[in-house]
């Protein structure tokens, strides 16, 4: 996949959350709670008082490889054809990209004075004011497939139908609960007979549509690692396969890993 992780984090595990948490610097320091990340949540097009109205190359993306989350973010900005007019900065180890992780921090300054909490990524950033516009993950997904790619009432994206966009935010919220590393194997088990029995009828997650469903059941399946082995879940495991020789979700890892 094309980010690295931070080595930076505030946490052991650092996407355990809705972001990857990076330290507001990255001197030695004792091992202590981290505090909770400052959420922020304006959205694009909505109170256009605040000026956060779509423009081409307005808006910067901050994106940690390590993060499911900020996957799903990659493989939707390649899917939606806004690459070319939506930033994206990587972030690793503040010592392999020190002007990326000084670009994060600063946009969190700009946001809030005197901001000293953990800075997270996936953040979209307004590149005209320098400030965070949001830090939670389904608002931005929810604006890549709307204002930012060009779609609205009168165009709906095909990623994020609206005929279907109440099932795709439950099926992110199935996905978040059950199909993760953490989840309880019996519930992550039952979440994986049910997701394969979907599949028996249709081609995709939703239907015979390719959707933002799609890109979440995906990633959320390339990041359980052993312990979401598919060996009993065949269509599943097709199914993962599949989308990986699609070249946005190719070109998002690198490489598929083995779910066999």
């Amino acid at each position: 996949m094309p980010e690295t992780a931070s080595g930076s984090t505030s946490t052991d595990n650092p996407c355990a959350g809705d972001q990857s948490s990076f330290a507001s610097d990255h001197r030695p320091r004792a091992a202590v709670p981290s505090p909770v990340p400052h959420r922020f949540h304006s959205r694009i097009g909505v109170g256009l008082a605040g000026g956060f109205y779509p423009a081409p190359h307005r808006y910067e993306l901050f994106l940690s490889g390590s993060c499911p989350r900020s996957l799903r973010i990659s493989i939707s900005l390649d899917l939606l054809g806004v690459k070319d007019s939506v930033a994206t900065t990587l972030l690793a180890h503040p010592a392999e990209t020190p002007d990326a992780y000084a670009s994060l921090r600063r946009a969190y300054e700009a946001t809030v004075r005197h901001y000293d909490g953990p800075l997270t990524a996936p953040a979209l950033c307004d590149r005209w004011s320098g400030r965070i516009v949001s830090n939670h993950t389904p608002d931005i997904l929810r604006d890549l497939a709307g204002l930012l790619s060009g779609h609205d009432g009168a165009c709906p994206s095909v990623l994020r139908p609206p005929a279907l966009a109440a099932d795709i935010d439950a099926l992110r919220d199935v996905l978040d609960r059950d199909v993760t590393p953490a989840a309880k194997p019996s519930s992550r088990s039952a979440a994986l007979d049910r997701l394969d029995r979907r599949l028996a009828g249709q081609p995709y997650a939703l239907g015979e549509d390719l959707t933002a469903a799609d890109v979440d059941l995906w990633v959320a399946l390339v990041h359980l690692g052993p312990v979401g082995t598919l060996s009993s879940h065949p269509r599943l495991r097709d199914y993962v396969g599949r989308l990986g020789d699609h070249p946005a979700f190719r070109g998002s890892t690198g490489a598929v890993p083995d779910a066999a």
